[in-house]
């Protein structure tokens, strides 16, 4: 898989020449001296720590902004980017995650793993454990980008959507999103609507199942093995921690964000035809969503935690939405400089595939 993924693999690799280099050994003459002879081995170059960063992307939550940003920091800083071009497979089987964690541990350090990919964990297969990284939203802003990108693609081009979703329907792609809602089709009910939390929870099949079992895992995976967990909303200042947690990867991160040029590269993909549910048909979004809200909640505390620890101030400081939060939900949440590409629907895991699991979850 790894082979085939280094299409998409974006490589600085630092290179440090010598004027003199030792040539190969069929090549050395008696009596002639080789670098290493007068010099001695070369220094290793020494790795920053952590040097193995994996950031798991979740769809429809800026993480397109931010791999263009990492495309532009991997050539300044000298890590090594590989940006997977899967997007249509979340969840593995025991031996696909074996596979993919093996070939991951053999890029080169430092280097940054992006993919759509339900968190992995390495030590289960005495693989050294990378450190994680991600970002999520609102969980009914995330849906409703979700829900009218997969319909009306975005402003890259008028029939973008025609090509990603050729097989869906008129009746399906112009169907009212209150209906969809309020008449429960499966696209607007559960488990489609639990979707972030199963990116924190893992790979095992009842991280896919809406229940406190899988929410307390993935709040327990991101105290112990993600470095920072940030919200769209407040962006700019999720970046700003990248600096400085990781500044061998994302110094002048900012810079780069508020540019003019990145803004030009990446202004013409804003989903299109997007609108608000009616309040009622958002109340019942909520109540569909409690774990994803209850997961959200929890990240927004803690990003606004590790804020204050550095001094910086939290746009909002209340922990629970209020009721009235529905009537504001889109004037509060900031669009993304551009919609990612969502991955199409997944097939669930046949009987045969959820049984080859380790007994251990």
């Amino acid at each position: 898989e790894y082979g085939k993924e280094r299409r998409s693999v974006y490589v600085a690799i630092a290179t440090h020449t010598s004027h003199k280099t030792r040539p190969r050994p069929e090549q050395v003459s008696r009596g002639e001296s080789t670098f290493v002879d007068d010099h001695g081995p070369p220094t290793p170059r020494e790795l920053p720590f952590p040097s193995q960063v994996i950031y798991n992307r979740v769809g429809k939550c800026g993480s397109r902004t931010v791999v263009l940003l990492l495309r532009i920091l991997a050539e300044k800083h000298q890590f090594n980017l590989v940006s997977s071009d899967i997007h249509n497979k979340t969840r593995l089987t025991k031996h696909e995650q074996v596979d993919l964690m093996r070939n991951i541990s053999t890029i080169p350090q430092p280097f940054l793993y992006t993919r759509h990919v339900h968190y992995l964990n390495f030590t289960r297969f005495r693989i050294e454990q990378p450190v994680y990284i991600n970002i999520i939203r609102d969980p009914i802003n995330r849906f409703l980008s979700n829900y009218f990108f997969r319909r009306f693609g975005d402003w890259r081009g008028e029939q973008n959507h025609l090509i990603r979703t050729p097989q869906m329907k008129d009746d399906e792609r112009y169907l009212d999103i209150n209906v969809c809602i309020m008449e429960n089709y499966p696209e607007c009910s559960n488990p489609r609507l639990f979707y972030i939390v199963p990116y924190f929870c893992g790979q095992h099949p009842q991280c896919r199942e809406p229940g406190v079992w899988a929410l307390e895992r993935a709040k327990r995976n991101v105290i112990e093995n993600f470095l920072l967990v940030g919200i769209l909303e407040e962006l700019e200042d999720v970046l700003l921690l990248l600096e400085r947690l990781l500044p061998h990867y994302f110094s002048d991160v900012l810079t780069i964000y508020k540019s003019p040029a990145f803004w030009k590269m990446g202004n013409l993909t804003g989903t299109v035809k997007k609108h608000m549910p009616t309040i009622e048909a958002l109340q019942v979004l909520y109540q569909r969503m409690k774990y994803e809200y209850d997961f959200y909640n929890f990240i927004r505390d803690q990003f606004h935690l590790t804020k204050k620890k550095i001094g910086l101030k939290s746009a909002s400081q209340n922990s629970a939405h209020e009721p009235d939060f529905l009537r504001e939900l889109a004037l509060r949440t900031h669009e993304p400089l551009e919609e990612e590409e969502e991955e199409e629907e997944e097939e669930d895991m046949g009987q045969e595939d959820a049984n080859i699991w380790m007994v251990q979850p």
